[in-house]
């Protein structure tokens, strides 16, 4: 079992949502259309690609966690979408499935494997591709009174070690600026689309569990206790039961240089 696997059911429905409005604009940005492919590598439930699926033409999702699969399989079903779902990682994947007009990854970088992950995106992406790392999270501007708190309960309630928390839109771009140096692969560009709605406090507690850190599985019978703590530390902000949170979801986009 994965250490992903006991967050699965929960994934989908609770980390920070990508809005409607992202898939649009950067659909429109890449003149995405059903003439191209594209595969979600470390798809998850599948929430990138079956946010894309309406704007291309075949969708392929990849990931090494069973669970997570079925969430996107059954994510899929609901939704009316055709996703072909690989068990495995982008490394292992056969030489034969073909190249992609767009490759997804969301939040899964940190747990690829760079050299081979490089060498799987070289026989991935087509010639005039784009790779696109995307990521949807409560913005830190003071716009989330709440964040602060929340941050320091899943912090508080870590079971495998300290989490990076600070200045996450900064880390992942040095991040990615990382994973590329010395490689065929530049940032292009960036895009960010920003929206608002209302999350119960439970739901918000129960976010803590999404996170690899403070997994069920890691957690155990701990579980109830902290979701009560943090149900606590979040009432203050709370109005009859809700918090409104506002997201920003980001794509840095990324395409190979002229190799002439």
């Amino acid at each position: 079992m994965g250490r992903f696997a006991t967050t699965a059911a929960l994934y989908e429905r609770l980390r920070p949502p990508y809005p409607a409005a992202f898939f649009q604009r950067v659909a429109q940005q890449l003149r995405l259309s059903t003439q191209q492919s594209l595969i979600d590598l470390g798809t998850g439930p599948g929430l990138l690609a079956l946010g894309f699926a309406p704007h291309v033409g075949c969708v392929v999702g990849v990931d090494p966690e069973p669970a997570m699969l079925a969430a996107a399989r059954e994510a899929a079903a609901a939704a009316g979408h055709a996703v072909m779902l690989i068990d495995g990682k982008a490394e292992d994947l056969p030489a034969d499935i073909g190249q992609f007009e767009v490759v997804t990854i969301g939040r899964a970088l940190h747990w690829m494997e760079r050299t081979a992950t490089l060498s799987a995106l070289e026989r991935l992406l087509a010639p005039d591709g784009a790779i696109l790392i995307c990521t949807s999270a409560s913005v830190a501007d003071g716009r989330n009174p709440w964040l602060d708190i929340h941050n320091a309960a899943r912090v508080a309630w870590a079971q495998d070690g300290p989490i990076p928390l600070g200045g996450r839109s900064a880390r992942l771009h040095r991040e990615l600026a990382a994973f590329l140096d010395g490689s065929r692969f530049r940032e292009a560009e960036t895009i960010k689309v920003e929206a608002s709605h209302m999350i119960s406090v439970g739901d918000l507690a129960r976010r803590v569990l999404t996170y690899s850190s403070s997994s069920p599985a890691l957690l155990g019978d701990k579980v109830g206790t902290m979701l009560a703590d943090v149900e606590a530390r979040l009432a203050p902000f709370a109005d009859n039961g809700q918090i409104r949170e506002v997201v920003v979801a980001t794509a840095q986009i990324v395409r190979q240089m002229d190799r002439r």
